[in-house]
């Protein structure tokens, strides 16, 4: 086994035996190299695995910080169904049931912002175009932070419906508004794809750089002008989440099977 590994190995049960506990800090660079008898490559490479676990965090100045690694993996159905709760409006497969009670960690921000590559190339705008986004941090109630929810909304939209642009957009949420506005009933299409976070991403949720992620888009489409005129992101701990899907029989796939014939 390299070196790297046992090194990780031994810090990895000193984790989860208590020895460094939840919240507090790994001994430095230079003390985990004299404890070791290795280079510092050696640890670098051992942390650099213990990040990709999720169990560490290094901040450059701040030292390498223990996470919460007990937090359970979620399981999320990915159905096909839009649920709606008549207090907060539309809620998506993220939640276990359409009353499921969560948590905003610190206040929502709304504000202007260069639109990233990836959201502008749903949106259909050029990238770098300053958007208004709308950015929540949320988790199920109890929970550290679970997913970081952008929404950008085009600005045609947000003439259409200023409601929407507001830090209070009324019941049911922005959707409510951009619906009320003529734009309903509004038609979703979601794209997933895993990634590594940026540093602000892996800040906000308390998670290493190191750490991939989940990004689920949600591209929704006016039934009136038939274009895309919101998306949202939902950036998630791939360490967090367990994307289960059922899948059924199409009709070629029927039992029970028909026999093949041998030809003669």
């Amino acid at each position: 086994m390299p070196r790297y590994e046992q090194v990780a190995d031994d810090l990895r049960a000193r984790i989860h035996e208590g020895e460094y506990a939840i919240g507090a800090k790994l001994p430095t660079y230079a003390e985990l190299t004299d404890t070791y008898g290795v280079g510092r490559g050696v640890i670098s490479s051992a942390l650099g695995v213990l990040e990709r676990e999720g169990l560490i965090r290094v901040v450059k100045k701040a030292g390498i910080r223990v996470l919460d690694w007990r937090v359970q993996r979620r399981r999320i159905s990915r159905g096909q169904l839009i649920y709606r709760d008549p207090r907060r409006g539309y809620v998506g497969p993220a939640a276990s049931s359409p009353d499921e009670p969560w948590d905003t960690h610190g206040r929502p921000v709304t504000s202007y912002e260069p639109i990233p590559e990836r959201i502008a190339e749903v949106l259909g705008i050029e990238p770098g175009i300053a958007v208004l986004r709308r950015r929540r941090v949320t988790s199920p109630a109890g929970e550290p932070p679970f997913q970081i929810v952008d929404t950008w909304l085009s600005a045609e939209v947000v003439r259409d419906a200023p409601q929407a642009a507001e830090p209070n957009t009324g019941p049911g949420g922005y959707l409510d508004r951009l619906e009320e506005a003529g734009h309903g009933p509004i038609s979703w299409t979601e794209y997933g794809r895993g990634r590594l976070p940026s540093r602000e991403e892996a800040t906000l949720l308390d998670i290493s750089t190191e750490a991939p992620i989940f990004e689920l888009l949600w591209a929704g489409k006016s039934a009136q002008t038939e274009q895309i005129i919101e998306v949202t992101s939902r950036v998630i701990p791939a360490d967090r989440v367990e994307l289960v899907s059922e899948l059924r029989r199409d009709e070629s796939a029927q039992w029970p099977v028909e026999p093949v014939t041998p030809k003669q």
